[in-house]
């Protein structure tokens, strides 16, 4: 049993860049990674902007160190570069010196490389390597190539709950070391541009043509993006002696099931998950000092989460911002992603700015952070992710206080 959650490493990869250094350099220089669609064959790539990693399968495969006949989908060599680097950042040399398991999510899986070979799929005359792909289909598959590749052979498992998808393994991770059942867990989430997500949302028609502005009044639309976020938490015997990065205070998820892909208007969703992160970590909203906003740009999205974030707050919000317009929205990957985010404000104190916003919303009580703010300590961050569905999560971060 452990009551303290420890992170002890942080490891990513996006449009910002290809490490958390160089994801850090992005975000404090208010450098964007939103262009133009290269790796992915759409009709649409020449007016739909998107945070894509500009490298392709072979450049991410050796990145990852394996081999030419070691390549396999692009989620699963995503979340291979982060967790192999969330994995160095805690100084893990032996993973087996505890019970150790690794918990990913996604909502794409395999389908960047399934949905490019379907017609092979379906002419019994054709074989070829391709045909490994059928197997790596399925959300688990990239799980299992991340584990086999780390090592980790304790405890796996996979979750896909849309946008909220990383929110949940982090919060799945935590309750498996608070209730002894593992030491460490690798937890977050990865997911790659497909033409299926991209057409999907073309449809749901909530994807800008220009850089998203989350909570401008004038906003129309999110940014697609993809990329991998992964921390290391452990358990307090198991993080004795290394350096804490910051805790896992809180964490609370709920479902309201409003409606299939729309939040809802009252934020009643949003409002839940929130209210369970503080009770679980015995904080109030007066304790935080940085909100790091799922924020989409949508219409629907912003609306709801600042509804919800003004009722809790009481009108009285401290500084938030979204940081999507950085990397565009990662799907299943985004929660992990601004897990990251939310521990470099708390390492650094730091404040990461809300890229294109100009115009306020009138119904809400709150403008965000339009400049990198530097000098205030940053004790608490609360960061929100809110899938389809209503699957809503919320999860604090804390400054490590040594005893």
């Amino acid at each position: 049993m452990s009551n303290k959650i420890y992170i002890t490493g942080i490891g990513m990869i996006s449009a910002i860049g290809n490490n958390v250094a160089e994801s850090l350099a992005s975000l404090e220089n208010l450098k964007s990674g939103i262009g133009t669609l290269e790796n992915v064959r759409s009709r649409h790539k020449d007016y739909v902007p998107v945070g894509e990693v500009k490298s392709t399968n072979e450049q991410l495969t050796a990145m990852a160190g394996l081999t030419p006949d070691k390549q396999s989908t692009r989620t699963a060599l995503l979340g291979l570069i982060a967790a192999q680097e969330a994995v160095k950042s805690s100084g893990i040399k032996n993973i087996k010196e505890f019970k150790t398991g690794i918990i990913s999510a996604t909502s794409v899986g395999g389908m960047g490389m399934t949905e490019n070979l379907w017609m092979d799929y379906l002419d019994t005359t054709k074989s070829g390597d391709w045909l490994k792909y059928i197997e790596a289909h399925e959300c688990g598959d990239s799980t299992e190539f991340i584990a086999d590749n780390l090592g980790v052979k304790d405890y796996l498992s996979t979750i896909s709950t849309a946008c909220s998808s990383s929110a949940n393994s982090i919060m799945f991770g935590a309750r498996l070391i608070k209730h002894g059942i593992l030491d460490r867990v690798i937890v977050g989430g990865t997911d790659s541009m497909s033409r299926f997500t991209i057409n999907g949302f073309m449809t749901l028609m909530i994807l800008d043509k220009e850089p998203c502005k989350p909570f401008d009044a004038n906003r129309q639309g999110l940014n697609l993006g993809e990329g991998a976020g992964f921390i290391v938490i452990e358990s307090e015997k198991a993080a004795q002696g290394k350096e804490i990065l910051a805790e896992l205070s809180g964490y609370g998820n709920s479902n309201d099931a409003y409606h299939q892909t729309a939040s809802s208007p009252d934020g009643a969703g949003a409002f839940m998950a929130m209210e369970k992160a503080f009770k679980v970590s015995g904080l109030k909203p007066s304790d935080i000092d940085y909100i790091n906003a799922h924020g989409t740009g949508t219409a629907i999205n912003d609306m709801s989460e600042g509804t919800a974030i003004d009722r809790l707050f009481n009108k009285n919000v401290p500084s938030i911002s979204s940081t999507k317009a950085y990397t565009g929205h990662t799907l299943g990957a985004c929660a992990a992603i601004e897990a990251v985010f939310s521990v470099l404000a708390i390492k650094n104190n730091e404040i990461f700015p809300n890229l294109n916003y100009k115009t306020p919303m009138p119904e809400l009580s709150f403008k965000p952070t339009t400049t990198l703010e530097k000098g205030k300590k940053i004790n608490h961050v609360l960061s929100n992710s809110f899938g389809f569905g209503g699957n809503t999560s919320a999860l604090i971060f804390s400054r490590h206080k040594a005893s």
